[in-house]
């Protein structure tokens, strides 16, 4: 369903309906003297990365580079 509303009552409540098409999920025309001049919609919301969706949730424990080996580097092969 399309919701029409004239620009000089959506200017004296932009923002109730700036969350009304955000809550709703509803397109909003505005009119100027009858004829449609704007559309307001809502945008999907933005999904999250997987690896910042994981931020804080790891802890490291102990040395991540090491193999639990000791060797030389300096040593002959």
């Amino acid at each position: 369903m399309k919701h029409e509303i004239a620009a000089g009552d959506f200017k004296a409540k932009c923002l109730a309906l700036l969350d009304e098409v955000r809550d709703e999920q509803k397109t909003l025309v505005i009119t100027k003297r009858g004829i449609p001049v704007a559309r307001l919609v809502p945008i999907a919301p933005v999904a999250k990365s997987y690896g910042g969706s994981l931020r804080g949730t790891v802890r490291i424990h102990g040395d991540l580079f090491s193999a639990g080996e000791k060797w030389d580097a300096e040593q002959d092969a």
